[in-house]
């Protein structure tokens, strides 16, 4: 069976929050978790484009101001968060940028690890103890098949300091995306309510392609009616994620179609680096560092 939009279970009473939810996935994301019935927060830098987005969406939908380049607004947010809302049923890392040139954040990392991996790493870390309570709570967190290119976490230089390579830079982001969930997921399998699943959307036409290098524009713009699909497919993956009673925590989440580029959502694995306990452990223990945050759940066990 192929798994569409119509197998959203009802989300009355349960509480949604979604990073870069104005536009694109997030905001198809948003629209249809509101439409089954959840109360949706639109976690976005520009509170202005959130509120026209949330003005677009039928339910009960709310904005938060979330700079994921800003430690300081990651905290700032996760308090706006927790006293609005004193439980969290699903959290849903969405936000990204993606081959863009060299930049930093407001904290000095480079900005596509920084953004994709460091702001969502952080924010998750402030917010988990309102998921853990919560039966049947989730972190989903949406990564890219480009973490299969030039696919390694640079521990020796993970700013791209030295030199910077767009592509590989966005593609070592996703890859953390992964082996954030994996090892977050063997963090919280012993408290048994909270699973923290990945998905991805395979090739969607969203405003995220903007900044793709010159030389790839116009192969890109022929082929992307071949290859690509609209957002509104692209969510799906995110949404079964979020909300089919049969995921579990660890899995992985993407279009069933050709190399992953388009389809129905389906259980799919990832790249062998991204397996890699050891390299999964150092990246925690760097995030932390990096971020200055510490979770609510230990290092798993050899057992679990």
């Amino acid at each position: 069976m192929k798994w569409t939009e119509q197998q959203i279970p009802r989300q009355d009473g349960r509480v949604a929050v979604i990073t870069g939810a104005n536009t694109g996935l997030g905001f198809e994301t948003a629209r249809r978790l509101a439409e089954r019935g959840a109360s949706v927060v639109l976690a976005v830098r520009d509170t202005a484009k959130g509120k026209l987005a949330a003005a677009r969406i039928n339910g009960d939908v709310s904005v938060q101001e979330l700079d994921l380049t800003s430690l300081e607004s990651v905290h700032a947010a996760a308090a706006g968060l927790r006293a609005t809302h004193p439980r969290i049923d699903l959290l849903i890392n969405n936000a990204g940028v993606m081959y863009t040139p060299r930049q930093t954040t407001r904290d000095g990392f480079e900005l596509q690890f920084g953004t994709n991996h460091l702001g969502h790493f952080a924010l998750t870390g402030l917010l988990l103890d309102l998921l853990l309570p919560v039966p049947g709570s989730r972190v989903v967190t949406v990564s890219s098949t480009g973490h299969r290119i030039r696919a390694a976490i640079h521990f020796d230089d993970l700013q791209w300091e030295r030199s910077y390579a767009r592509i590989g830079a966005y593609g070592q982001s996703k890859l953390a995306n992964l082996m954030f969930t994996y090892e977050l997921q063997r963090r919280l399998a012993a408290h048994g309510t909270t699973a923290a699943v990945a998905a991805h959307p395979g090739i969607s036409n969203t405003e995220l392609v903007r900044n793709i290098p010159p030389a790839m524009r116009r192969p890109v713009s022929w082929l992307a009616p071949l290859i690509s699909q609209p957002a509104t497919a692209g969510a799906l993956p995110t949404l079964r994620a979020a909300t089919d009673p049969s995921v579990l925590g660890g899995q992985y989440y993407g279009p069933d179609g050709l190399v992953e580029g388009r389809g129905y959502p389906k259980l799919v694995t990832s790249s062998p680096e991204s397996y890699d306990l050891n390299a999964q452990e150092r990246l925690w223990a760097v995030s932390e560092d990096l971020t200055g945050v510490r979770f609510p759940v230990g290092r798993a066990t050899a057992a679990a």
